[in-house]
């Protein structure tokens, strides 16, 4: 099983683990395969991953959209991080908040 960011979940996969939303109540068990209705609750509920059956670890952190170059994702990271300074960096919040910002200066520089 491997955590995966809901904008990379599509429909038909398996919940490898139960799905809670921010308040800790459960919103979908595990064994559950995904429906888009699914995933706009999740996005409702404020669900930023969740565990997928199938996939490692290593699989679902190398899930990046496929218009990205890893290495100019880790470069806009680098660029980002003094924005986040004083921010718990360990945060999930904060983690995901990063990548964002990362994907989105790597699209926007794109164009």
């Amino acid at each position: 099983m491997g955590k995966v960011a809901i904008e990379n979940i599509e429909t038909g996969m398996v919940l490898a683990g139960d799905v809670h939303d921010r308040t800790g109540r459960m919103l979908l068990g595990a064994g559950a395969e995904l429906t888009q209705k699914h995933l706009v609750i999740f996005r409702t509920w404020g669900v930023l991953e969740a565990d997928i059956a199938g996939l490692g670890d290593d699989d679902a952190a190398s899930q990046i959209p496929a218009d990205v170059d890893p290495v100019e994702l880790a470069a806009a990271e680098q660029e980002l991080a003094h924005l986040f300074q004083h921010a718990n960096r360990t945060h999930p919040a904060i983690i995901e908040l990063m990548r964002l910002a990362a994907l989105r200066k790597v699209q926007h520089d794109a164009l």
